[in-house]
């Protein structure tokens, strides 16, 4: 039993907090927290062994009632505040039930309600209630978890002061050996093979669940790798913080896990399969044959990127959890809630930035969890390579080249490839484009952590190639395949040409001699950023290819970086 000590930080006396899903991973926590703080703590559940085992354990009342089905049953115990813990959200409102019908008896009731979900969906459409609990002087929070309780209120304190925000990247990246909720397991599964819809480049883009890999560093001695998921806050920050781009991503410590996921993902775009409550039983007991290896520490990653006085910057904040304590993360916001219910205006909506972040820390000071904060200038690409160069660009050609998340533009261009056979070769091996006339050019810039991959396509025809900072000052490589230039970047009178220097071919040097010549510009005419692009075999053999056309953003780009300060040149 875990003997109650005063109620921290509030002004509240103690309260009766009933919680459903009290005897599961995350609503345990939460109740082994509330215990803590002294109030009484009413354990909710459908299984009589499990949801009694529970309270025992924690000097906790048990009460066994389907939620569901009547949920009005539970106010013959008089909770102060009700709390779901159970999920999964997504499946809410199976068999013809209202998904929302505990929210729903506790405005019925007066009686506060908030909610650990993760599911963008049902934490959205909390908001159709907001007039009965406004009318009921009650509060009515979904999501007050890590996502997007936590995670807003990370956000809100990073955004503060900046002008705009360009991104908002969000990790979560737990320890194997932590113990896995089956509502989280089975939010997560269902999302693989489904298209994945984000919020990039100032407009919404249809993707895939579970790509993107990504390192995520927690701190110097914790690094993992994580993959897009869509979570409340993917449909949520965009226009709640004006963010032009909002990515979330997760990942398990394991690489075996990460790759059964990144299977289970292929298997279900081919054949929709469903997650049924004996395959996630099956698919959880094998997972948990790997939890021997592994640690005990997961974390979370905020990163928030914006413009401050024209500059632009990076602000992160991450979590490291220790000794398996992860699992309380998600209940520190709804124990944060609970000290300062008084605070909370009525009303039903998500659970976006309703406490400060200061204050859902000081939930959490007793747990062996560590935060940081950082600032750091965040020049795109283009900016760092070209330092005082940037400056003389002209605004449509800085746009062109910043890119923080990925961007895409839209113009008209025409092609000529060469008509030797070694142009044609060239040409092919490349992947250029046939010879086209007037037709319209698609160009996507993704962000990468070594630089940007560029997907341009001209008509139906597609290639692409990725572009680095290059090892010399003023210098970028650009890899085709196998094939790797280093290219200058000279700049004068606004007009940037990008002659080729060195090369390399699987790995191996290029002989100068043998490098293709390259007359190549970018500049802006009429208001307009236009290409010209020219590339030729050496020795005279002739032709490559020669595209040519102009470029507008699909979206404009409101804001554009001044020169980033010279430490971070060649970061």
């Amino acid at each position: 039993m875990i003997h109650p000590s005063p109620v921290s930080d509030s002004t509240d006396a103690p309260k009766t907090i009933a919680i459903v899903g009290g005897a599961g991973v995350f609503g345990s926590r939460l109740a082994h927290l509330l215990v803590r703080d002294g109030h009484r703590v009413v354990i909710v559940g459908r299984d009589p062994d499990k949801t009694t085992k529970a309270a025992e354990a924690l000097g906790a009342t048990a009460v066994v009632i389907d939620i569901q089905a009547t949920p009005h049953a539970l106010f013959a115990h008089a909770p102060d505040i009700v709390i779901d813990a159970a999920g999964p959200f997504h499946a809410y409102g199976a068999a013809g039930r209202d998904r929302y019908a505990l929210p729903r008896a506790c405005i019925a009731h007066h009686t506060p309600y908030l909610d650990l979900c993760d599911d963008a969906g049902f934490a959205t459409g909390m908001g159709a209630l907001d007039a009965e609990a406004r009318a009921a002087g009650c509060w009515v929070l979904s999501g007050a978890s890590s996502v997007p309780g936590l995670s807003s209120s990370v956000v809100a304190a990073l955004a503060e002061g900046l002008d705009s925000i360009a991104l908002i990247d969000t990790a979560i990246v737990p320890g194997n050996r932590a113990p896995r909720g089956g509502a989280v397991v089975a939010s997560i599964l269902e999302q693989m093979g489904r298209p994945l819809t984000l919020w990039r480049g100032g407009q919404w883009r249809t993707g895939r669940t579970w790509q993107e890999a990504r390192p995520i560093q927690l701190d110097a001695h914790t690094r993992r790798t994580a993959r897009t998921i869509a979570v409340p806050d993917t449909t949520l920050f965009p226009a709640h913080f004006g963010a032009r781009s909002v990515v979330f991503r997760a990942g398990m410590e394991l690489g075996v896990l990460n790759a059964a996921l990144t299977a289970i993902a292929g298997s279900r775009r081919l054949v929709r399969w469903a997650i049924t409550p004996a395959r996630l039983r099956a698919l959880q007991r094998i997972a948990a044959c790997t939890e021997r290896w592994g640690s005990d520490r997961g974390g979370m990653r905020v990163d928030v990127v914006g413009h401050k006085a024209g500059y632009p910057i990076q602000r992160s904040w991450t979590l490291l959890a220790e000794a398996g304590e992860g699992p309380f993360v998600p209940a520190a916001t709804a124990r944060a809630l609970v000290r300062h219910a008084h605070a909370i205006p009525p009303g039903a909506r998500p659970c976006l930035h309703a406490l400060p972040l200061a204050t859902i820390e000081a939930a959490m000071a007793d747990l062996a969890v560590a935060t940081a904060r950082d600032e750091r200038p965040a020049p795109p690409l283009f900016a760092r390579i070209l330092q005082d160069r940037w400056e003389r660009l002209a605004p449509q050609a800085q746009a062109l080249h910043t890119v923080y998340d990925t961007e895409a533009f839209t113009g008209q261009a025409q092609v000529l490839r060469g008509h030797t056979l070694l142009g044609r070769l060239a040409a092919r091996l490349t992947g250029f484009p046939p010879t086209t006339p007037a037709t319209r050019v698609q160009v996507e810039k993704q962000r990468t952590p070594q630089g940007e991959t560029w997907i341009r396509t001209f008509g139906t025809a597609r290639f692409h190639s990725h572009c680095s900072a290059g090892t010399r000052p003023y210098t970028m490589r650009e890899r085709f395949g196998p094939l790797v230039f280093e290219i200058d970047l000279p700049v004068e009178e606004g007009v940037m040409r990008l002659p080729v220097r060195r090369g390399w071919c699987l790995g191996l040097p290029i002989p100068r001699w043998l490098l293709p010549l390259s007359e190549s510009r970018e500049y802006v005419q009429d208001g307009r950023f236009h290409f010209d692009v020219a590339i030729s075999l050496p020795l005279s053999l002739g032709l490559i290819t020669h595209y040519q056309g102009w470029l507008e953003p699909d979206v404009p780009i409101p804001d554009t970086p001044q020169r980033p300060a010279q430490d971070t040149v060649g970061a």
